[in-house]
């Protein structure tokens, strides 16, 4: 029986195309993903670094601290285990009985502490070019809905809401310095979505084929497949 690996943005791409979504992980055939971009994880990272040097501080840094939503919250404080959720080759997983896997890698993780008892929240940085707009944050919401379901699998308790903490260039000063403004999104969390949504995808993944993608406007790179002679 093929069993399979799965991560968040897999998912993601099963509601948006799911014959895309088929032919990637039963034939191999992969979107051209194009060169990826440097900037963002040169943010990703040093925005890491940046949050570490507050957490050893025990304190909040000043995108969070100001904002009510972050009142009585404090950064996750075991660094090893924060590393290791953060790398993209081992990050936070869970098998089912027949030994499919859904895995993610976060980028931060925050803490509401009662006594001894930590309760989780997860906190994903995002660097945008422009603006958010109105449904920005929701193309967001499986991702954030996974990292619940993960942390919940292994026993954490988690919070029924998760952050996305979004930068967006503002202006250079005369010094060459790149200011940003942040804009700090709550959102609702649900780990029972998450679950229902990776079924879903594996179910898809055991079936056959589909033969579009499900929506009203084609999908390109399937047509592309077509012409190659795909499925």
């Amino acid at each position: 029986m093929t069993t399979y690996k799965l991560s968040p943005s897999a998912l993601s791409l099963m509601e948006e195309c799911p014959r895309c979504f088929w032919l990637h992980h039963n034939q191999q055939i992969r979107r051209p993903s194009g060169i990826f971009p440097s900037l963002p994880s040169g943010m990703d990272r040093v925005l890491k670094e940046h949050f570490d040097k507050f957490m050893i501080q025990g304190k909040l840094p000043p995108e969070l601290c100001e904002n009510s939503d972050c009142k009585n919250l404090k950064l996750f404080d075991d660094q090893e285990l924060l590393k290791t959720w953060r790398n993209n080759l081992k990050g936070i997983s869970y098998k089912d009985k027949q030994g499919n896997e859904l895995h993610g890698a976060v980028d931060n993780i925050l803490m509401k502490q009662t006594g001894k008892k930590k309760i989780l929240i997860v906190l994903d940085y995002k660097t945008r070019g422009f603006p958010l707009k109105e449904d920005t944050a929701e193309h967001y919401q499986n991702q954030l809905d996974s990292y619940n379901f993960l942390l919940e699998k292994n026993g954490y308790e988690t919070e029924d809401y998760g952050f996305l903490l979004f930068y967006v260039p503002k202006e250079v000063l005369e010094t060459g310095e790149v200011i940003f403004d942040t804009t700090l999104v709550k959102m609702k969390c649900n780990a029972g979505d998450a679950e229902k949504v990776w079924k879903k995808a594996l179910k898809l993944l055991n079936g056959e084929c589909p033969k579009d993608n499900g929506q009203e406007e084609e999908c390109v790179w399937c047509k592309m497949v077509e012409g190659e002679g795909g499925e």
